[in-house]
């Protein structure tokens, strides 16, 4: 995966978007997961704070090392306003969960999900501009140049993206029973994907499954 250099020169939203870039197959569906075993008994957080925020950006390619070291000296100048923008994510976060949990599920999206995300969403979208790119031109917003909560508006526009024009049949959740509850876009040709990650939710279920026969075989046998 491209890290990309700077995070106000085009739709960043838009490139962690296409297939193949993230596990989660969208932006918005990576930050939904990042509470780790969400359906079990004991959840875990992965970012307790905003450092831990800028962490996860960073891992994921939304932002560049310059920007994350920039928004970390940011932080520490500004701990209470980063700590209120961290609390922040962590609702916007339930919010997108919840309304893809709901559809993966076919139910309705509670409104008040969806009203939270309405109130950010004008930020997300502030004084565009088209910027020329390699592949052509893109848009470019101002509320992603700088300041803390800079992070949260490309995974807003991501959110915004899916619910409307994505294919929201596509949209799953990871059926392993310790509890992953992890969601994501299935772009198998049949929407066959039952799993986060073949290699590890999916590996386990087809050992399971391995083990159960084999035990089944020998039972015969005997």
């Amino acid at each position: 995966m491209n890290q990309v250099n700077d995070l106000a020169s085009h739709d960043i939203a838009a490139q962690l978007d296409e297939p193949d870039v993230l596990p989660a197959g969208k932006l918005c569906l990576e930050f939904a997961d990042t509470l780790n075993w969400r359906a079990s008994e004991q959840p875990i957080e992965t970012i307790p704070s905003y450092t831990d925020l800028i962490a996860w950006a960073l891992r994921v390619g939304l932002i560049s090392e310059d920007a994350a070291s920039l928004l970390n000296k940011q932080a520490a100048a500004q701990p209470a306003l980063a700590k209120q923008i961290n609390a922040w994510a962590t609702e916007l976060r339930e919010a997108i969960y919840h309304i893809f949990a709901a559809i993966a599920e076919d139910s309705t999206p509670d409104p008040a999900n969806l009203a939270l995300l309405n109130e950010a969403l004008p930020q997300a979208y502030a004084s565009p501009q088209l910027v020329a790119t390699a592949n052509g031109y893109s848009w470019s917003w101002h509320a992603d140049k700088s300041g803390l909560d800079s992070l949260l508006w490309p995974i807003l526009r991501s959110t915004a993206r899916l619910l409307t024009e994505g294919n929201l049949s596509r949209i799953g959740q990871c059926v392993d029973d310790r509890g992953c509850g992890y969601l994501f876009f299935d772009t198998s040709r049949n929407r066959s994907r039952r799993w986060c990650d073949m290699n590890s939710c999916g590996n386990r279920a087809k050992s399971q499954r391995h083990y159960a026969r084999h035990r089944s075989n020998r039972s015969e046998i005997s």
